[in-house]
Formats: structure tokens, C-alpha cells, sequence
């Protein structure tokens, strides 16, 4: 535990390292290919750092919050757009929202004029009028719960191989792009079938709760079971345990 603990802090180091870099260099680059090009080690950097974490929690951690998180929105800030650009005032609040699930929809630590919407407003909104120009306003947010739902299920394939290192068997992809279709079948009926007509919901929720148990178990937790990811988390308590017995004085 107590190694896993350093190499997770080395990690984390060069997380901040890099996105120091890229906040003291990469933002005074133009927005576009070149300031691309200058992220792109940090984005390989990124997916690579979680495969030296061996702990399940701290692998899937790392994962989400640099592999996910940190990439995408580096992705978004190369082109100048939010949340990371225009750039926040300070290294910290540059790092804190690149690395964490930070809503810029809450209240703001600098002034708005310094702000640009949030990265979830930003791409559905960005998706929400080119549809619309092509199904129309009634459907326009259809191919946003699409994309959605197959760009998670996608990262979902990412944790896993990090979790797991074995190749991706798609069942989690297939989970998601199941629940898109729910979700787009949930929404198309309550376009069309009036109010009073819908499912009651005391009807509606725990058919929404089985269904979600249903294909989780059918689709979303095999593959972490299979591959032992349940051992290795139990293991890590134990692990935890033992370490913190350590600690304490004899």
C-alpha cells in the first residue's frame, strides 16, 4: 500500500507539472492546430500515467480524472473553448477545473466576463443547433443524447482497460448505446403521448430502476467480474487495513 501510495503521488505530481505547462505555455499559443500540437504530449502522458497504478481504486481514479476528464476538456481548451478558455486567473483554478468534475454553472471564484458556459452546456448546445437544422426543432435533441451516451460508454471501455489490462469486449459500449435508445424511445413518446395518458410514476420509476438492473448486470459488470476487479478491490481494503495497523503504535 505504502508503494502504491508513492507512485500514485508521483503521478499526480506530473499530472501538475503538465498542466502547468500548459497554462504558462500552451495558452499563449494561438487556439487551434498549434496549441494542439503542444498538448498532444500531455495527452499521451495522460493515458499513459494510469497504467503505472497497479491499485484498483487509485488506478480508476486516475483514470477517470486524467485519462477522461483532463484530456477532453485540454482537447476543448486547444481550440478555445470552454471550460478552460478563455484561461482561468490563477495555476489553481486552471488545474482544479481541468483535473475535476467542476460545473462552471455553479457560482464562479473569478468574474463571469472571464467565463465562457460550462463544457456540457457548450458541446449541447454546439449539437443542439446543427441538428435542428436537419430534424427540426421537436427532434434537435435526439443526435445530443446519441453522442452522449456513445462517447460514455467509450471512456467506460477506457476505465475498464485500465482496471482490467485486457482488450475491450464492447459490453459496456452496448450498455450505453442501449440506454441511448431508451432515453431516445422515453423522449420521442413524451413528444407525442399527452400527460395524462403516460405511465404513472409509481409505474414508470421502478420499471426505469429494473431495467437499469438488468442490463447492468447483463452488460455493465461481467467483464469487471470476470477479470477479477472485485478481488483486487476487496484486496485493496485489506490492503488499506494493514497499512493503517502500521501506523498505529504498538
Amino acid at each position: 500500500m505504502e508503494a502504491e501510495l508513492e507512485s500514485t503521488f508521483k503521478v499526480w505530481i506530473m499530472a501538475i507539472i503538465s498542466l502547468s505547462y500548459c497554462f504558462y505555455a500552451s495558452s499563449k499559443l494561438p487556439k487551434g492546430i498549434f496549441r494542439l500540437i503542444s498538448l498532444t504530449r500531455v495527452f499521451i502522458l495522460f493515458l499513459y500515467l494510469p497504467l503505472t497504478v497497479s491499485s484498483a481504486h487509485l488506478d480508476g481514479i486516475t483514470a477517470f480524472f486524467l485519462a477522461w476528464l483532463a484530456n477532453f476538456k485540454l482537447f476543448l481548451f486547444a481550440f478555445g473553448q470552454p471550460p478552460l478558455s478563455p484561461p482561468p486567473p490563477t495555476l489553481f483554478h486552471f488545474i482544479s477545473l481541468a483535473s475535476l468534475p467542476i460545473n462552471l454553472s455553479s457560482p464562479k471564484p473569478w468574474p463571469q466576463s472571464r467565463l465562457g458556459p460550462s463544457l456540457g452546456s457548450s458541446t449541447s448546445h454546439s449539437v443542439r443547433r446543427i441538428s435542428a437544422r436537419v430534424l427540426g426543432p421537436v427532434w434537435a435533441s435526439l443526435p445530443g443524447i446519441f453522442a452522449v451516451f456513445v462517447v460514455s460508454g467509450l471512456m467506460h471501455e477506457l476505465i475498464y482497460y485500465y482496471l482490467t489490462r485486457v482488450p475491450p469486449t464492447w459490453e459496456v459500449t452496448w450498455f450505453f448505446v442501449l440506454h441511448c435508445v431508451a432515453m431516445a424511445v422515453e423522449v420521442a413518446v413524451k413528444k407525442v403521448v399527452p400527460e395524462k395518458l403516460r405511465l404513472h410514476p409509481a409505474v414508470s420509476g421502478p420499471l426505469a430502476l429494473g431495467f437499469v438492473a438488468v442490463t447492468a448486470f447483463w452488460l455493465f459488470f461481467p467483464q469487471l467480474l470476470r477479470n477479477g476487479v472485485d478481488e483486487r478491490i476487496i484486496g485493496d481494503y485489506s490492503n488499506l487495513v494493514d497499512f493503517l495497523k502500521g501506523l498505529l503504535p504498538s
